[in-house]
């Protein structure tokens, strides 16, 4: 967490060539082993339980699912065994100054008959240490991903000071960087909104996995801090709360993992699914690491408990690729679409 790179290249190296889990969710004709989103969402969820530091969502996910909906089939054989290897790390450079994940407000533009990119895009998890950076741009024809090497010229990469330790931020500036085109040049939209209803239950995943983690802690901690002569977890009070404490876990897990079942059965409706479980598990996440530090009493604000690391990422994961209230008011625009349809 306190290096530069953010993650330990041993234990990434066991979790890529040992389990294999950076190809957890790579077709296995491109290398990985062509688990669905259910199974992603465990390793997800087991990863926010113990807050694992690591570039696994940027690469394993963003970057890899990125290519196999956006790229061509030569593409996908060149590219994604080497991320499914752990090999590569890759990132996705989406959002830009205005923080949104919303495809319509990418407006960084990609000039040239070779291609060439000039601006800025902000909020890259592990982005200054991605060997490979997929660019989202417009061209004349619309939205399309390009492919830039980390050590291209005209790539500077700044690494931001950001609230959450153990995930790695960077802001990256493309100044006439040479960049190659993924896939079909305009039509990268359909196969990015297909990424990010991955992205979004993964990391819905990862928020109850940690929701998890905080109410079993502090469900410890009220069995052994006294008061008055007698455990705390003894007093009403605190059953009650400790009551809507589970209640509020269970069901944010109950969304996730429905998303992700209903995202490997082919549901129609999955980006509805999606948001509800984004914007559900983020909201219970943070509560959560509100109440366990406040369930911890005077401790519960010290370094020297690790709770503040919890609430570090609970908080950043709220925000990271869209608030609740985004969510929900996506939801609804996709309620209001079914039912048209």
């Amino acid at each position: 967490m306190e290096t530069e790179a953010g993650f330990d290249a041993g234990v990434w190296r066991r979790l890529s060539e040992e389990l294999s889990l950076t190809g957890l969710c790579i077709p296995e004709a491109y290398g990985g082993s062509g688990f669905g989103v259910t199974e992603l969402g465990i390793a997800m969820e087991e990863m926010g339980r113990s807050l694992y530091p690591s570039p696994f969502f940027a690469s394993a996910i963003l970057a890899a699912k990125t290519i196999e909906y956006c790229a061509s089939e030569d593409e996908k054989i060149r590219l994604l065994p080497t991320i499914a290897s752990g090999e590569k790390i890759a990132t996705l450079a989406l959002m830009e100054s205005s923080g949104s994940v919303d495809l319509g407000d990418v407006h960084m533009q990609a000039s040239g008959s070779e291609f060439q990119l000039n601006g800025e895009k902000k909020f890259v998890l592990d982005g200054c240490i991605a060997d490979l950076i997929l660019v989202v741009a417009r061209t004349r024809s619309g939205l399309s991903v390009f492919l830039v090497d980390s050590a291209a010229p005209g790539v500077k990469k700044s690494l931001l000071n950001v609230i959450d330790p153990t995930r790695k931020i960077a802001t990256i500036e493309f100044t006439n960087t040479p960049a190659t085109l993924l896939g079909v040049e305009g039509a990268a939209e359909t196969g990015l909104l297909k990424m990010l209803d991955v992205a979004y239950i993964a990391l819905a995943n990862e928020s109850v996995g940690g929701a998890r983690r905080l109410f079993e802690d502090t469900l410890e901690y009220t069995k052994l801090r006294r008061q008055f002569g007698r455990t705390i977890a003894s007093f009403q009070v605190i059953k009650h709360r400790m009551t809507d404490y589970l209640l509020a876990v269970e069901l944010a897990k109950s969304a996730a993992y429905f998303a992700a079942t209903a995202h490997d059965e082919g549901a129609s409706d999955i980006s509805m699914l999606a948001s509800l479980a984004k914007a559900g598990a983020s909201e219970t996440y943070l509560q959560a690491a509100i109440d366990s530090i406040q369930l911890h009493g005077g401790i519960g604000f010290t370094w020297e408990n690790n709770t503040h690391l919890w609430f570090k990422r609970a908080k950043s994961s709220e925000v990271f690729l869209g608030d609740p209230a985004w969510h929900r008011s996506r939801m609804i625009a996709e309620m209001v679409k079914e039912q048209a349809a």
